[in-house]
């Protein structure tokens, strides 16, 4: 397949560059565009062929659900059967932004949308580029991470390339994403405030306006492989480079006298800057120590580059877990399949 670049830096002067995206979405083609998050894989939503390609373009299970992408609160209406003043609190406070939200689905969201499922996942990203695609398209956009099923969500238009050149209609240059995670996805479907994917909104900001809000298990522990889930981001191993990950669960101290112990060739740091001249290992850095906006930032840009640096076995140093943290701590946990040690 060729696929069309299209450089789009600002939603007004690159209107031209936007009208032919969107063209190729109403048509039922498949375009990687930016969010504020990371880059989407973007088909029309409502079109249960579309959204069929975007499984096949990524290779992803049929049962992981996607989520719509809407370019204002009002489009969500038609999408689900209602918007009980909990959401409205959260849609108030945090839309435009990277907040997803799960309600019971109408009729007009396709069963291949929603993986199966009777409720729908949306969001509204604040992404101006985002936002103006998603308005010229007129349909609200699925839109998952624009990368192979599996690999590192990407944040950069490199790491975009390299995964969906010749598998996708287009591919959309904006420059590097800003939070460099997906949205924090919550759910409303049975009543309950619960977060089942953290993200770029935290647990301690979404208490503010929803005190009740509770974790989901599976944010931190592995769930059975014959669950549906009822999130992108729950069940499979996610965000994982060719290279074995495992954390390493520490202090600085623990780490350096872990990692310094099993230097081989192949074997890599994925630590902080400012900690590798302690390290007997090549080092590849994920942001600042106690900065986890930084973290986020630089997270999958890091997995990404230990492949290309031919690691093999990589060490990886776990961030705390509050705010954006924890959606940190939870995208490692998935690129390492669980693997964690006590050092």
């Amino acid at each position: 397949m060729e696929t069309k670049i299209f450089t789009i830096r600002d939603p007004q002067r690159d209107r031209a560059a936007i009208e032919a995206v969107a063209s190729i979405l109403r048509s039922g083609g498949l375009a990687a565009i930016p969010t504020e998050t990371v880059y989407g894989l973007a088909a029309d939503g409502l079109n249960p062929e579309a959204v069929a390609s975007i499984y096949r373009a990524k290779g992803r299970p049929s049962d992981n659900p996607l989520i719509l992408h809407v370019d204002q609160a009002e489009r969500m209406r038609p999408l689900v059967t209602s918007i009980p003043p909990e959401a409205q609190a959260l849609i108030d406070r945090f839309w435009p932004g990277p907040l997803t939200l799960i309600l019971p689905k109408t009729d007009r969201v396709p069963a291949v949308t929603a993986g199966g499922l009777d409720t729908v996942a949306v969001r509204c990203p604040s992404h101006p580029i985002a936002h103006a695609i998603i308005a010229a398209a007129g349909t609200p956009l699925a839109a998952p991470s624009a990368n192979l099923s599996g690999k590192p969500s990407p944040t950069t238009f490199r790491d975009l390339c390299d995964d969906l050149t010749g598998r996708v209609d287009a591919l959309v240059d904006a420059g590097d994403c800003g939070i460099g995670v997906e949205s924090t996805v919550l759910t409303l479907a049975d009543g309950r405030p619960r977060v089942l994917r953290p993200g770029g909104v935290s647990l301690e900001a979404l208490r503010t306006v929803l005190p009740a809000t509770e974790l989901d298990t599976a944010v931190l522990h592995e769930v059975s492989p014959d669950t549906h889930p009822a999130s992108p981001g729950m069940k499979y191993k996610h965000y994982a480079p060719k290279a074995h990950v495992i954390l390493l669960e520490g202090d600085l101290a623990g780490y350096v006298r872990y990692v310094n112990a099993h230097a081989a060739p192949g074997v890599f740091a994925l630590c902080f800057e400012g900690e590798q001249s302690a390290l007997a290992v090549p080092a590849v850095l994920y942001g600042l120590p106690g900065d986890p906006e930084s973290q986020a930032h630089r997270l999958f840009a890091a997995l990404r580059e230990v492949d290309r640096r031919g690691a093999r076995t990589v060490y990886a140093r776990t961030p705390d877990r509050e705010g954006v943290g924890l959606a940190v701590y939870n995208r490692l946990l998935r690129s390492a399949g669980f693997e964690v040690i006590e050092v």
